[in-house]
C-alpha cells in the first residue's frame, strides 16, 4: 500500500477529490518524493528532470488524488501559477544541501504565497527539507529560518526532514497534511450545511 493510500484511508472521506502542488527549485527531489508515495503496485520510473510538468493520479479507497509535479526549472516556474486556483494542498521540497540556492528558493516562496490564488487561500503547505543525508545539509530548522517561515501566518505550515530516496521523512509531512485536509474538508462541509 502506497503513501497515498495510507493518507486517503486515514482521512476516511468518500470520492473526494485532492489536487497537490508538488513544488520547489530543480533537482530538489519533488519526483522521488512522488514516486515514493505512488500505490506501491505502480513502477517508479527511472528519474530524469522534469520537463514542464508530470502529473500522476491515483486513486484509493475514498480518495482520487492528482499530484502535480511541476518543474522547478527557472524557465518553467511560471507554469506554476496556472494550477493555484484549483489546488487543495501545496508540497514545497527544498535541497536542504543546496545552500546557495536557498535564496532563490526563498524567492519563488514568497512568489506563489503573495498570488492572487494562493494568498486568500487557507490551503496547507508542507515543506521537505529535503537530502538530509548529504554530509553538508542544513537542519529543518535552519531552513524554515532561511526561508523565513514563521512569517506565514495565514495558512496552516509545517517542515520536516526528509531523504526521499530512503522515505525517511515521508509519512510525518504526510500525516500532518492528511490531518490539514480532513480538517478543511470538514469546515466545509459545516459551512454548506
Amino acid at each position: 500500500m502506497g503513501l497515498l493510500d495510507k493518507l486517503s484511508g486515514w482521512l476516511g472521506l468518500r470520492k473526494k477529490e485532492v489536487n497537490v502542488l508538488c513544488l520547489g527549485l530543480d533537482n530538489s527531489g519533488k519526483t522521488t518524493i512522488i514516486n515514493q508515495l505512488k500505490p506501491s503496485n505502480k513502477p517508479a520510473p527511472d528519474i530524469v528532470p522534469t520537463i514542464g510538468f508530470n502529473i500522476e493520479k491515483f486513486k484509493s479507497s475514498s480518495l482520487s488524488f492528482t499530484v502535480f509535479d511541476m518543474s522547478g526549472q527557472s524557465r518553467y516556474r511560471n507554469l506554476w501559477e496556472h494550477y493555484y486556483k484549483e489546488s487543495h494542498a501545496i508540497i514545497f521540497v527544498i535541497d536542504s544541501g543546496d545552500k546557495l540556492r536557498m535564496v532563490v528558493a526563498k524567492e519563488e516562496l514568497d512568489t506563489l504565497l503573495n498570488h492572487e490564488d494562493i494568498r486568500s487561500k487557507k490551503i496547507p503547505v508542507l515543506f521537505f527539507a529535503n537530502k538530509t543525508d548529504l554530509r553538508d545539509a542544513m537542519s529543518s530548522v535552519k531552513v524554515s529560518q532561511m526561508l523565513s517561515l514563521e512569517n506565514i501566518k495565514d495558512k496552516p505550515w509545517n517542515i520536516c526532514a526528509s531523504n526521499a530516496i530512503k522515505g525517511e521523512g515521508l509519512q510525518e509531512g504526510l500525516d500532518w497534511l492528511q490531518e490539514q485536509i480532513a480538517q478543511s474538508y470538514e469546515n466545509n462541509e459545516h459551512m454548506n450545511d
